[in-house]
C-alpha cells in the first residue's frame, strides 16, 4: 500500500509530508490484514521533490507501528541511494535494482556500493520491477559479475510498456535473465519460490497434489530474438522463453 494518501493520482505523491496520513494508513492496515503485505514508498527525486529523505523515515516510523515491511522504489537523486539503503531492515525490499540512473547501487567501475552489500547481509530484498526505465543490462551484467544475489523479478508493466517495450511480457523479462547467464532454475525461483516465501505464503510457490491450480505454462524455445533495456542497450539471444496459456482455479486457458 502506497503510503501517500493519494497514492498516484499524480507522481509526485510524497511532495507534500501532509499526504502522509498516519491515521488513514493504521485504518487502512487494520481493515485489510489480509491483503495488505507491506507499505510502498516511492523515494526518488521526481516523486519526493524538496521533501528528500524525509518520506522514508515516515514510512519507516509507519514500518515500524504496523509490523510490515516497506518496498522501496528507487531512482534519481536526491535523495542519495546511500541514505536510502541505510534506512532499511530485513524484510523491506529494494524495487528498480538494477537500474541505470546516476543514482544507482554501483560504482562507476562496476563494483557494488558497500552499502547495498550491508543491506543484503542484513536481508533486505532486491527486486527487479523492469518497468520502462529501471533496467539495464549493463547494470545487471555488473551484478551478476559482483554475485549479488537474484531475489525476485517482477515487470513493472502496463500498457505502455507491454505495447512498446521495453517489458512487453514477463516471458520476455524472464528471458533477459537467461541471456545474463542464470539458469533456469534460478529465473524460475525468483517468480515462484522465492517472492513466495517473501509473502510469508510458500504454497503459492509450490505445485502440490490437492492445491488449487493456478500456473502460468512456459516452453523453452531455440531462436534468435532481440531483447531491449530501459536504456535502449539491445542484445541477442538464441533461447527465449514464451508463453503458453495459463490454468486459472484448474482450467486451462491457451490463446
Amino acid at each position: 500500500m502506497n503510503i501517500s494518501s493519494i497514492g498516484l493520482e499524480r507522481t509526485d505523491e510524497l511532495s507534500q509530508l501532509e499526504w502522509i496520513d498516519r491515521a488513514k494508513v493504521l485504518e487502512a492496515v487494520s481493515a485489510y490484514p489480509d491483503f495488505i503485505v507491506g507499505l510502498k514508498a516511492r523515494i526518488s527525486q521526481s516523486v519526493v521533490k524538496d521533501s528528500g529523505i524525509q518520506p522514508l523515515k515516515l514510512a519507516r516510523t509507519l514500518s515500524e507501528e504496523t509490523k510490515l515491511p516497506l518496498m522501496v522504489h528507487i531512482g534519481s537523486a536526491p535523495p542519495a541511494i546511500s541514505d536510502v539503503l541505510e534506512l532499511l531492515q530485513s524484510g523491506d525490499v529494494i524495487t528498480h535494482y538494477l537500474n541505470g540512473k546516476s543514482n544507482n547501487l554501483f560504482h562507476a567501475d562496476g563494483t557494488p556500493l558497500q552499502e547495498l552489500l550491508d543491506a543484503a547481509a542484513r536481508g533486505v530484498h532486491l527486486d527487479v520491477g523492469h518497468g520502462t526505465a529501471s533496467f539495464s543490462f549493463r547494470i545487471a551484467e555488473q551484478a551478476k559479475v559482483a554475485g549479488i544475489a537474484l531475489n525476485t523479478i517482477s515487470t513493472d508493466i502496463y500498457r505502455g510498456n507491454r505495447m512498446n517495450g521495453p517489458v512487453y511480457s514477463m516471458s520476455n523479462v524472464l528471458t533477459k535473465f537467461l541471456y545474463l547467464g542464470y539458469s533456469l532454475e534460478e529465473v524460475i525461483r525468483a517468480v515462484t519460490r522465492s517472492p513466495a516465501e517473501w509473502l510469508s505464503k510458500p504454497e503459492l510457490g509450490q505445485i502440490r497434489v490437492g492445491q488449487q491450480a493456478n500456473l502460468t505454462l512456459f516452453s523453452l524455445e531455440a531462436g534468435e530474438k532481440q531483447l531491449k533495456d530501459s536504456e535502449g542497450d539491445v542484445r541477442v539471444t538464441q533461447y527465449y522463453i514464451e508463453a503458453k496459456g495459463v490454468y486459472a482455479n484448474g482450467s486451462l486457458i491457451t490463446g
